[in-house]
């Protein structure tokens, strides 16, 4: 039997604000586009005059200024990945202000500890309780060497999405592949919007490639996001060892930072690094390569595709939910199995040496971003915790 998804539109009426309890294991103090989702999702319930109180784990030097208030709570960093933090549950001095803060919703957005114990006490409150799914935890296991716990970090997800009035997910094929799974039954769709003032094929600066050295008539793949492993920088590093054994001309851009930086930089010695871009910079990034590079698998919804899409470039990506979505293989892309490095080389071996098909592929992309408008996407979240509200009158 299907599975019922759910995408109100938002109303037009506006009933009184609501109080509402996020917890995240990342708000701010690294960025990714799980955070940054959540921060736009909370500025806009600001934006419609709701309270909106954040609590998670912080750094003293953090990525982005947060939406909503801060609240910070206990944690450790992660041995081996110091960067990010792990919380250590809802001390009492948290609880009661949770509590005095009398949220109307309670939020979850990762199933750490803190999540848990948020939802244990958003349950003794009375209060509804539901989560956002942003990753695919249950495949990190596989890049670090802990492939042996996987079925038990499955059976712990399981447990965490049990019970709660509402799970949100960012895609319809996101969803059924967690039902599949045994992690959830029904969910709504909270997808990804895109700013397409900011993204869009007229930030192409070839002023900006000249400064990076590649000539004009260099054909660009690029690949942006955190130098981790779990991105596939190994495949990566293999696929355009594969273009270059075949005597495909191009050239590899890397945008971002990550602590696997040194060991992806030896694997990929042509390529240029430009470090971490925002803002309109990364807007440039994107409108001035020609093709973006996507073999993770680990996205529930893959931003960085809808990014490229809007700057009207076309996208190879591996098979997996964060794609699946946003690319159609044939038209505004190509969709390869993860592990099939041939297949990568071969479908970047045709946009970089075919022009016609890599413009139409780009174009292709910019009128399917079109659609995706973040008031929109994230006023239907507001509204479906209106509904639940009201199925407890």
């Amino acid at each position: 039997m299907a599975t019922a998804y759910r995408m109100p539109e938002p109303t037009p009426a506006t009933p009184r604000p609501l109080r509402i309890a996020l917890f995240s294991g990342n708000y701010n103090y690294v960025r990714d586009g799980a955070n940054q989702a959540l921060n736009r999702l909370v500025a806009y319930f600001e934006a419609q005059g709701c309270a909106v109180r954040v609590y998670s784990p912080t750094s003293d030097t953090p990525a982005f200024p947060p939406a909503g208030t801060l609240v910070s709570v206990p944690s450790f960093a992660i041995p081996g990945r110091a960067e990010y933090r792990i919380a250590r549950g809802l001390p009492e001095a948290l609880k009661r202000d949770i509590r005095a803060f009398a949220p109307d919703i309670i939020h979850l957005s990762a199933p750490d500890p803190l999540g848990h114990a948020a939802k244990k006490l958003g349950r003794a409150m009375g209060v509804p309780v539901v989560a956002s799914i942003h990753t695919r935890f249950e495949t990190y296991f596989e890049y670090y060497g802990f492939g042996w716990l996987r079925a038990a970090g499955e059976a712990l997800l399981k447990r965490f999405y049990t019970g709660l009035d509402e799970i949100f997910v960012t895609s319809q094929g996101f969803g059924d592949l967690m039902r599949a799974q045994g992690m959830i039954g029904e969910a709504a769709v909270w997808s990804r919007g895109v700013d397409k003032l900011r993204f869009n094929p007229m930030k192409r600066s070839l002023p900006w490639r000249r400064e990076l050295g590649i000539a004009d008539d260099e054909v660009v793949i690029g690949f942006v996001g955190r130098l981790v492993l779990e991105k596939g920088l190994d495949t990566v590093a293999a696929v355009t060892a594969a273009l270059t054994a075949r005597g495909v001309r191009h050239r590899l851009l890397v945008v971002g930072e990550g602590p696997a930086r040194a060991r992806f930089a030896a694997q990929v010695p042509d390529a240029i690094f430009t470090g971490f871009l925002d803002g309109d910079a990364l807007a440039r990034a994107y409108a001035s390569i020609d093709m973006l590079f996507n073999p993770s698998i680990t996205e529930s919804f893959g931003n960085i595709n809808l990014e490229a899409m809007a700057s009207g470039i076309p996208v190879v990506a591996a098979i997996a939910t964060g794609s699946n979505c946003l690319i159609t293989d044939g038209a505004n892309g190509r969709l390869v199995p993860h592990d099939d490095i041939a297949g990568f080389a071969d479908a970047l071996g045709t946009y970089l040496t075919d022009a016609d098909v890599r413009r139409a592929a780009g174009m292709d992309g910019l009128r399917r971003a079109a659609a995706y408008d973040w008031d929109a996407i994230n006023g239907a979240v507001l509204t479906r915790y209106r509904e639940i509200l009201g199925q407890r009158v």
